[in-house]
């Protein structure tokens, strides 16, 4: 069983329904006894940083998630579920969970793209990811692959190994990280048709070790 973190974020039902199409059962929860009889736990999210942390704390995800992982399951994290596991975040100023080390920072209104157009905030829409080193997790995913982005905000890591894959808009940035079991990306891949199905199935296979450290 999958247990995918209810903390009253949006866009938990779309993940579960890509994973009962790709045959995994998963349950959408906030109960401690079933996130620790989970084999693998999904940690997805749309929605504003401070609110997100608020009510992880109130609802105690945050301690049992890092229970988790300290105990090695798998866990995938999902937009805003990647951007909080950082330290902080300009957006509303928050403290996060701060299993990664670095920030989340906001998108320059200046960007532009390669001919010098103005690039729009937030960055929505189709956008390569470049994968700098294998991984389970993404093993098998077409180069050239594109994922479905909705986010004003990017993740700014501090060590550089953590980054596992990276994205152009305006400017490069993480848009996929990677540390011993855990795995996080800016991206949706639950709305990112046959690549990012790919990449929900090999998480759902995947043992939690990561071969490429």
């Amino acid at each position: 069983m999958i247990a995918i973190l209810d903390y009253r974020a949006g866009n938990l039902t779309s993940v579960q329904r890509a994973l009962t199409f790709l045959g995994h059962a998963s349950t959408i929860t906030d109960s401690r006894e079933e996130i620790e009889k989970a084999e693998r736990i999904i940690f997805p999210g749309v929605g504003a940083a401070g609110k997100s942390m608020e009510n992880l704390r109130q609802l105690g995800l945050d301690v049992i998630l890092k229970e988790r992982l300290e105990a090695g399951i798998p866990v995938l994290g999902i937009c805003v579920g990647l951007q909080v596991l950082f330290q902080h975040s300009e957006e509303n100023n928050t403290a996060c969970l701060g299993i990664l080390p670095g920030r989340v920072r906001l998108f320059s209104s200046n960007l532009r793209d390669v001919d010098g157009s103005p690039l729009k905030i937030p960055h929505m829409g189709w956008n390569g990811v470049t994968f700098s080193r294998p991984h389970p997790v993404f093993e098998s995913i077409a180069e050239g692959s594109e994922f479905y982005f909705v986010h004003s905000y990017y993740p700014e890591p501090e060590n550089p190994e953590h980054i596992q894959g990276t994205t152009d808009y305006g400017i490069t940035f993480a848009s996929a990280v990677a540390h011993k079991n855990l795995v996080a990306v800016q991206f949706h891949p639950e709305k990112s048709g046959p690549a990012g199905l790919g990449i929900l199935t090999n998480f759902c296979r995947w043992n939690g070790e990561d071969t490429a450290q």
